[in-house]
């Protein structure tokens, strides 16, 4: 069994690869954030390197989304990850639950470089590529926009 290591705002913890997995890949680092000014922290720590973002709602106490599209679009877009370049950066950021999402001042929707209007959204991060909605659990549209330029 391989191991590589994920961080999050609170700790950092190994994740256990499949033996298919390639022992000498360097793997995507993934990392969990909740709000935008904890999203724009994790931008600035991997600043230089290929960023990309999901935006999703929050999860409650048994780990479901309050938004189907998320819902589809994780385990979509959780295997295609596997295809990023090696060394890029994968941030999972929760907007918050529905009626902080639905809100039209939401720091989301406002913010000058996101603009988000539907979560999921997937892009990648100072690129105009973005997915959104049932979009995220297109596998051959998410495989793309995690292809190398």
């Amino acid at each position: 069994m391989i191991h590589f290591r994920v961080e999050c705002p609170a700790h950092v913890w190994l994740k256990r690869l499949r033996p298919d997995q390639a022992p000498g890949k360097i793997m995507v680092v993934s990392v969990k954030v909740e709000g935008l000014s904890a999203f724009l922290e994790a931008v600035e720590k991997h600043k230089g390197k290929t960023i990309f973002a999901l935006f999703t709602g929050s999860h409650d106490a048994q780990g479901k989304s309050w938004c189907p599209d998320c819902v589809s679009a994780d385990p979509v877009v959780e295997e295609c990850v596997k295809g990023a370049p090696e060394d890029a950066v994968f941030i999972t950021c929760s907007v918050g639950d529905r009626a902080t999402w639905k809100d039209q001042t939401n720091d989301f929707r406002t913010h000058d470089k996101l603009k988000l209007t539907s979560v999921p959204t997937l892009m990648r991060w100072g690129t105009p590529q973005r997915l959104m909605e049932e979009d995220c659990a297109k596998s051959n549209l998410v495989s793309m926009l995690f292809e190398e330029d």
